[in-house]
């Protein structure tokens, strides 16, 4: 079987990878989450990870921090917080999780390995569009690979063998973030 590539760039705020691998999961089949830019242990597909395990597993390669393209005070979902400008610490740590992913791969050979935001990851150039495509050059044939994030550079579009654009089309003003729906 050849692997499947499958990017799902997204500008809504809602989680869009759970379903992958709830399906792998339901079959007994190994999922491996990667996500580049978060660091909170109390989201949902994290707090999970215990109870799912050994078919589950989930790491981080963020630091606890919303990153942006500036520094900013941003509102959303009628919280305030920090926005903080990519650093080179961002860039190690992406780095780091791109090297984990390959070892995971190489090791592990997990049914789906998604990676969380790695799109938006290419595109800040937190990582080198060519190594993500040399890590996707290297995916065991039992393996599909699922990757997250908006602004998707074209050359990690023209890879993926499914491409899925998720839109916000409308949002309430007055929306707040609901414990496991968006986190």
């Amino acid at each position: 079987m050849e692997e499947s590539l499958i990017l799902t760039p997204t500008e809504s705020k809602m989680p869009f990878t759970k379903p992958f691998s709830l399906l792998s999961l339901g079959h007994g089949k190994k999922v491996v989450i990667i996500q580049f830019f978060k660091w909170r242990d109390d989201i949902g597909e994290y707090l999970v990870k215990d109870r799912l395990a050994p078919f589950y597993e989930i790491y981080q390669f963020g630091r606890e921090a919303w990153l942006g393209e500036e520094d900013k005070t941003a509102e959303f979902a009628g919280e305030k917080f920090t926005v903080e400008c990519v650093r080179n610490r961002d860039k190690e740590l992406a780095k780091r999780g791109l090297d984990f992913a390959g070892k995971i791969m190489r090791e592990k050979k997990p049914h789906l390995l998604v990676l969380d935001e790695i799109a938006l990851a290419a595109y800040w150039k937190l990582l080198d569009v060519r190594d993500v495509l040399t890590l996707l050059d290297n995916v065991p044939d039992e393996t599909t690979v699922v990757m997250t994030g908006r602004l998707a550079p074209k050359e990690l579009v023209d890879r993926a063998d499914f491409v899925n654009v998720v839109e916000l089309v409308k949002m309430p003003e007055d929306f707040k973030l609901t414990e496991g729906i968006q986190y």
